[in-house]
């Protein structure tokens, strides 16, 4: 039985941090060597991007069964555009509580480890997020009980968090490995042109 991952959207998301596990997983599921399935949820009917991306989420948010998945997948997003308006929304919150509770994966991108700090599971655990504008993200991140880290990605247990839309492959790939293996990634990467390790 294939894995699934859900990828939750929030208002004033970042699209290519979305996008990178759309298509990530759609390859993996072209190729057939191990695929992995991913549904878009979110708290609203559409979802308008940082950059003014329109989208429609799969599953409307209420319908979610967190028993139904193998991971989480939470892009960044921009304040001004109301990211923090969902991904701070207590239904979120318990969302992601309860990924943590079961053990199951949960990666983000940028600012997408916000939440999860909210959320209270990375208290005394290592993470990253956006760095850049004088640390303010990460000050808050650490605010929140996080070992913050001078990297890239940080790997903490079951939980991936990255600086920036830079890593988002990264993250994505990273996440594939973790609920597959490294040859199932290295097959995705040739199949996308990127090259395998």
């Amino acid at each position: 039985m294939a894995k699934k991952v859900l990828l939750f959207l929030a208002q004033g998301f970042e699209a290519y941090e979305a996008s990178v596990f759309t298509d990530v997983f759609g390859w993996s599921r072209e190729i057939d060597l191990e695929p992995v399935d991913l549904v878009t949820t979110a708290l609203r009917p559409t979802i308008k991007c940082y950059w003014n991306l329109i989208v429609s989420p799969q599953l409307p948010f209420e319908e979610v069964d967190v028993d139904d998945y193998d991971a989480l997948a939470i892009p960044g997003g921009a304040g001004e555009a109301g990211f923090y308006e969902d991904a701070y929304d207590e239904r979120f919150l318990d969302l992601i509580r309860a990924f943590d509770r079961r053990g199951k994966l949960i990666a983000s991108i940028c600012v997408g480890a916000l939440p999860i700090a909210k959320s209270g599971v990375l208290v005394h655990r290592k993470a990253t997020t956006w760095d850049l504008n004088e640390g303010v993200r990460r000050t808050q991140l650490a605010d929140f009980g996080v070992e913050v880290q001078d990297e890239q990605l940080v790997v903490e247990g079951n939980i991936i968090t990255s600086t920036g839309p830079a890593t988002s492959l990264d993250v994505a790939f990273k996440l594939l490995e973790m609920l597959t293996n490294a040859e199932n990634v290295d097959e995705v990467k040739k199949n996308m042109r990127f090259v395998a390790r």
